[in-house]
C-alpha cells in the first residue's frame, strides 16, 4: 500500500509539471549531475531559470513572506541505489535552489514546503502557485485557483502522513534493533549461566569427585593391628579402574619365660580391579607368602606358608584423605611345618607335617590414607 502510493506521488510529481504549464502554472525546473549535488548555472538551461525563478520571486516576495503565496521544492536523485543516500542527495539539491532564494531575496525557510524524493529523475521543481486575482479573472479561473489550493492542501497532508509512516517504520526499526539487543543480551547472558553452572560443577567434582582419583595411598590393617601384628600396605592405581598393592605384616612376642611364643611374618601382593561409576567397591587377585612361628601351648610349629585366591571389598569414603577398606579373600593355603617342645630350654623336634587350607585365607578394616 505504501510503495503504491509513493510510486503515484511520484509519477505525479514528474507529469504534474508538464500539464500545469499549459494551464499558466509557474513552475521551474533546475537540473543536476547525477550523483552530484552541485547547482551550475551553466548545466542545462538552470541559468535561465534561476533568473525567471527571482524574477517571480521579486514580483510575490511580499505575499511570498507573509504565506499567502507558498513555495513548493521537490528535490529529487534516482541515480544512487542506496535509498538513505539518494534522498540526502535530493534533501541538499532542494537546500541549493532555496539557498540561493534566501540570500539573494531575504526569504526563509517558513516560505517553502519541501518534498524530497528517492526516484523520478535528478532534478529539483519549484512551484509557485499564484492564486488569480477576482477581477481579473472569471469563475473557471477561480475554480481552478481552488482547486489547486485543495490539492495543494492534499499534498501537504499527504506529505505529513508519509513522514509520519516514515517515522512509525522507523520506531518499528528501533524496536526491532532493541528486542535483538535484549535477546542477544538473554542469550549472553545464559552462555555465562552455563558457564558458571559448569564451572561450579567442576569445583564440585574437584571437592567431592564421583570417584577416588588417588594415585598412592598408604594403608594399615587395623584387623591386624588389633591383634598385635604391626601391618602396613601401599597402593599404587595405575588407573581409575586398576590399582596394584603390596602389603606387609611382622610380629615376634614372647612371653612365660620364653615358653610361649608368637611370631610371624607376611608379605601380600595383590591386583584390584575397581567398579562402578564411583570406583569403590572392587575384586582382586591376591598371592601371599610367608613364615610362622607358634607356641601356645607344650608343642610349637614353625614354617612356611604359600598361598592365594580372590580378594573383594568396599571402600567407604570418610573425607578426601582418608577411607575404610573392607576385604575378604577366599582361596587355598599350604603350611608346611615341623613340630617342637622346648626342655630344659632346648628345642627338641618332633616330626614335620604339611597342611592345606581352602576357605578365607584373608580379611581386613583397612584405613587407606591418599597420599596423592
Amino acid at each position: 500500500m505504501f510503495k503504491k502510493l509513493l510510486m503515484t506521488l511520484v509519477l505525479w510529481a514528474v507529469v504534474y509539471p508538464l500539464v500545469a504549464q499549459t494551464q499558466g502554472d509557474t513552475i521551474y525546473h533546475f537540473r543536476f549531475e547525477p550523483g552530484n549535488d552541485g547547482l551550475y548555472t551553466a548545466y542545462r538551461n538552470n541559468g535561465t531559470e534561476l533568473t525567471r525563478l527571482l524574477s517571480c520571486v521579486v514580483q510575490n516576495k511580499e505575499a511570498i513572506l507573509a504565506g499567502t503565496i507558498p513555495i513548493l521544492v521537490d528535490g529529487y536523485c534516482s541515480s544512487l541505489h542506496d535509498e538513505a543516500a539518494a534522498r540526502a542527495i535530493a534533501r541538499i539539491r532542494s537546500n541549493r535552489v532555496k539557498s540561493e532564494l534566501i540570500t539573494r531575496e531575504g526569504l526563509t525557510e517558513a516560505c517553502f514546503t519541501t518534498r524530497n524524493h528517492t526516484s523520478g529523475g535528478d532534478y529539483v521543481t519549484v512551484r509557485i502557485a499564484i492564486p488569480a486575482q477576482p477581477s481579473e479573472s472569471g469563475p473557471e479561473q477561480q475554480a481552478e485557483a481552488e482547486r489547486l489550493e485543495a490539492e495543494q492542501q492534499r499534498l501537504k497532508a499527504e506529505q505529513q502522513r508519509l513522514e509520519a509512516e516514515q517515522q512509525r517504520a522507523e520506531a518499528e526499526a528501533q524496536r526491532a534493533e532493541a528486542e535483538q539487543a535484549r535477546q542477544a543480551a538473554e542469550q549472553a547472558r545464559q552462555e555465562a549461566e552455563r558457564q558458571r553452572a559448569e564451572a561450579e560443577a567442576q569445583r564440585a567434582e574437584a571437592g567431592h569427585p564421583e570417584h577416588d582419583s588417588y594415585h598412592l595411598s598408604l594403608r594399615a590393617n587395623l584387623l591386624r593391628w588389633a591383634t598385635l601384628t604391626p601391618d602396613l600396605g601401599i597402593e599404587w592405581r595405575i588407573a581409575p579402574a586398576w590399582g596394584l598393592m603390596v602389603n606387609g605384616s611382622w610380629t615376634s612376642w614372647t612371653w612365660d619365660n620364653n615358653a610361649r611364643r608368637y611370631a610371624l611374618w607376611e608379605v601380600s601382593p595383590e591386583l584390584r580391579w575397581y567398579l562402578g561409576k564411583q570406583k569403590r567397591g572392587y575384586l582382586g587377585l591376591l598371592y601371599k607368602v610367608g613364615q610362622f612361628n607358634y607356641k601356645l601351648s607344650e608343642t610349637g610349629k614353625q614354617g612356611d606358608l604359600m598361598g592365594g585366591g580372590i580378594t573383594a571389598g568396599y571402600q567407604l569414603r570418610l573425607n578426601r584423605a582418608l577411607s575404610l577398606d573392607f576385604n575378604l579373600g577366599l582361596g587355598y593355603l599350604n603350611a608346611d611345618y615341623e613340630k617342637y617342645e622346648v626342655i630344659d630350654g632346648v628345642r627338641v623336634r618332633r616330626g614335620n607335617e604339611t597342611k592345606e587350607w581352602w576357605g578365607p585365607i584373608n580379611a581386613g578394616v583397612t584405613l587407606v590414607w591418599k597420599i596423592f
